[in-house]
C-alpha cells in the first residue's frame, strides 16, 4: 500500500513535465511580474514584451529575486512561490532555486545556484569556478588561465549590447580579458574583425596573416619617392610606439612584430 501510494505521488508531481513553457524554459508555472502586476511565462518573456512596448514609460526589466507569486500550469492556482503546487501536488519546476525564484523542468542543463553571483547558472557545477575579481562564473579550464579584468561580465557585450552578466547566451573571454557573447565573437571571426571592440587588442592567432603581409610588403616595395617616408605608430596590442617605413598595406610593429597598429602624430 506504501508502495502504491509513493507510485501514485510521484506521478502526480510529474504530471505535464517537459509539456509546458516557453521559448526559454520548460516549466509548469507562470509568474506574475511584482512590476507590473502581468503574468508572463518567465522574467525572459516579461523583459521582451516590456522593451518592444510603444509606451517608453512601460519599458522595464524584472528583478528576479522579486518574484512573490506564481500561477501553476497545471491547475492554474496562483499561489506564493515555491516548488510544488500547493492545490495539485505537481511539481511546477523539476529544478528549483528559492533565491532566485526559479524554475526549469529541463535538468539536463546541469542547473546550480552560484552564492558568489547570486544567480543560478548551467552547465553543472563541478565544471566552473567563480573567479571573485571577473565577477562571474568561469569554465574550470579558466581558472589560473585568463587574463582578469575588474568585473567583467558585469558589462555589456560591446557587439550587441546586452548585458552580460545574466544573459542566457554563452559568453567567452578574449585574451586581452575583455567579454562578449560567443555568438558575436563567431560573428566577429566571419566578417575578419579580429580587434577587441572595447581596447582594439588582437583576438585571435594572426601569426598566419602578418606573414602574409610581410610577404605582400616585400613583393610591392613602395615608389621611389616613398622610400624615405618614415611615420610614427602605435601598437594596439604592446602599446609600443615605433617610427618605421611608410606602406599602404600597413606598419609593422617594430616590438611585437603586428600589424595591429595605428599612425599617432609626434611633436
Amino acid at each position: 500500500m506504501e508502495e502504491h501510494s509513493a507510485s501514485a505521488t510521484e506521478r502526480r508531481e510529474d504530471t505535464g513535465k517537459l509539456q509546458f513553457g516557453c521559448d526559454h524554459y520548460k516549466r509548469r508555472c507562470k509568474i506574475r511580474a511584482p512590476c507590473c502586476n502581468q503574468i508572463f511565462p518567465c522574467r525572459h518573456c516579461h523583459n521582451d514584451a516590456m522593451s518592444s512596448s510603444i509606451n517608453p514609460m512601460d519599458r522595464h526589466e524584472l528583478v528576479r529575486h522579486d518574484v512573490v507569486h506564481v500561477i501553476c500550469s497545471i491547475c492554474d492556482t496562483e499561489q506564493e512561490v515555491a516548488k510544488v503546487c500547493s492545490n495539485c501536488g505537481v511539481n511546477m519546476g523539476e529544478y528549483y532555486c528559492e533565491i532566485c525564484k526559479f524554475h526549469d523542468d529541463n535538468t539536463d542543463k546541469g542547473q546550480f545556484h552560484c552564492d558568489e553571483c547570486g544567480i543560478c547558472r548551467v552547465g553543472g557545477r563541478d565544471n566552473f569556478f567563480h573567479c571573485e575579481k571577473c565577477g562571474s562564473c568561469y569554465s574550470v579550464s579558466l581558472q589560473n588561465n585568463h587574463k582578469c579584468v575588474e568585473n567583467s561580465m558585469k558589462s555589456f557585450c560591446p557587439v550587441c549590447y546586452e548585458y552580460m552578466f545574466d544573459s542566457i547566451k554563452g559568453s567567452t573571454i578574449l585574451r586581452c580579458g575583455h567579454t562578449m557573447h560567443m555568438e558575436c565573437y563567431q560573428n566577429m571571426a566571419t566578417q575578419n574583425q579580429y580587434r577587441c571592440c572595447i581596447c582594439l587588442k588582437t583576438i585571435f592567432d594572426m601569426s598566419q596573416s602578418w606573414e602574409q603581409l610581410d610577404q605582400e610588403i616585400e613583393a610591392g616595395p613602395m615608389p621611389e619617392e616613398y622610400n624615405f617616408e618614415v611615420v610614427s605608430i602605435l601598437c594596439n596590442d604592446c602599446n609600443t610606439t615605433s617610427r618605421v617605413s611608410f606602406h599602404i598595406f600597413g606598419h609593422k610593429c617594430r616590438q611585437c612584430s603586428s600589424y595591429n597598429t595605428r599612425r599617432i602624430s609626434t611633436p
